[in-house]
């Protein structure tokens, strides 16, 4: 191995190393966009299950355990 590519970041070698400011702005962007995703898909759930009635939602509970193999009677 060349020694000016010892420290290559890139596939290419051009790029000889990465500053920690650029990976924990990544990792920062990465995480709050998660979050962000996760609250979302949560507030849907609340809102879809707090106005379905409460057989729907028991008759999908029942078809799902089914669908996974548990029994349920």
């Amino acid at each position: 191995m060349r020694e000016g590519n010892a420290r290559a970041v890139g596939c290419d070698g051009k790029e000889k190393t990465m500053n920690a400011l650029n990976q924990t702005a990544a990792k920062t962007s990465t995480g709050l966009m998660s979050i962000l995703f996760v609250a979302l898909i949560g507030a849907t759930v609340m809102f879809v299950a707090g106005h379905a009635q409460s057989a729907t939602l028991h008759d999908a509970a029942h078809d799902m355990r089914h669908a996974t193999g548990f029994p349920c009677h």
